[in-house]
């Protein structure tokens, strides 16, 4: 089944850190440009996207990626998106996103992460940078990946921290002038001046907010207009109670046409479907990936880039 033909959802992701109180999220100096046409919608909670380009669009030069604007209507199947594909589907938009990036001076070999503290190096793809022995028991497809893309698996950045939520990418405050990163930069501006990735898979949402889908709906589409391509993920969780973050990250995906990793379809089979809790973390409930979901994360994630970055580039 296709991503098109259900319901899809947006962006996901896996978290960590407590969080009593909301996050004092600052919003931005500068609301990011949008790329014209800019879709819309107001996630209702039943909802199915039809894309159909807008009559009176605005023509776009062929050097910037097209955007095809989005329709709603509701249905009654609100969980389609948990019938998606594990495996991303990349479209032309992807190859179109790229090539503009590498105009602009995006780096072909960096990708980078959007997450919390189970998207840090230590926690997911790390040892692809750190394990020899790993990498060259890997298919040659996947070692050829590994090896391009070198460096950026064990990279500590500011958009990959403990409890980070999409407003947190957005508040200048939140690497602590750490990272490299200056005064008055988000995360995500420092992350695309500091690494200038070509690639960013944006897994988050276990830590929540009620802006949730607004501030990630900037983020990409600041990705986009700097020529990065954003790989979306749904997390293992569902800490919100009803799956609306995951379902708004496949919505997100559909509506800017772009790739979803559905980490989420991958757990099925295992027990608890691969959650625990952690005692000294007992509010928190289960949302800790146990060591063999830890393992799937790995193997699935590694594959959606290798699927994304052949598919930008033509390998």
């Amino acid at each position: 089944m296709t991503r098109r033909a259900v319901l899809t959802l947006l962006v996901f992701l896996v978290a960590c850190a407590p969080q009593a109180t909301p996050l004092p999220v600052k919003p931005p100096t500068e609301t990011p440009k949008r790329i014209v046409p800019t879709p819309r919608y107001d996630a209702p909670t039943q909802a199915r996207l039809t894309s159909t380009p807008k009559a009176d669009s605005t023509p776009q030069a062929s050097s910037t990626p097209r955007i095809e604007s989005a329709t709603i209507t509701a249905t009654t199947d609100v969980n389609a998106w948990m019938s998606l594909p594990v495996q991303p589907e990349a479209g032309e938009n992807v190859r179109a996103i790229y090539e503009r990036g590498i105009e602009l001076g995006n780096d072909p070999n960096a990708f980078s992460i959007f997450g919390d503290c189970q998207a840090e190096p230590q926690e997911f793809l790390g040892v692809y940078d750190t394990d020899a022995a790993l990498v060259q028991s890997l298919p040659p497809d996947f070692r050829e990946t590994v090896e391009h893309f070198s460096g950026s698996f064990e990279r500590d950045s500011p958009t990959a921290q403990d409890g980070t939520t999409p407003g947190a990418l957005l508040w200048d405050q939140w690497h602590r002038g750490e990272y490299g990163c200056q005064f008055g930069e988000t995360p995500v501006d420092c992350e695309l001046r500091v690494h200038r990735p070509s690639f960013v898979i944006i897994q988050i949402g276990s830590h929540f907010e009620s802006r949730n889908t607004e501030y990630l709906r900037r983020i990409i589409a600041q990705l986009i207009e700097n020529g990065v391509v954003p790989i979306l993920a749904t997390k293992a969780d569902n800490r919100e109670l009803d799956h609306r973050i995951n379902r708004d990250m496949a919505l997100l995906a559909d509506e800017f046409d772009l790739p979803l990793w559905n980490f989420w379809a991958s757990l099925s089979n295992l027990p608890n479907r691969g959650l625990f809790t952690h005692a000294d973390r007992p509010l928190q409930g289960d949302i800790y990936l146990t060591d063999e979901a830890k393992f799937i994360h790995r193997e699935t994630g590694l594959q959606a880039l290798n699927i994304v970055w052949r598919a930008a580039t033509g390998n």
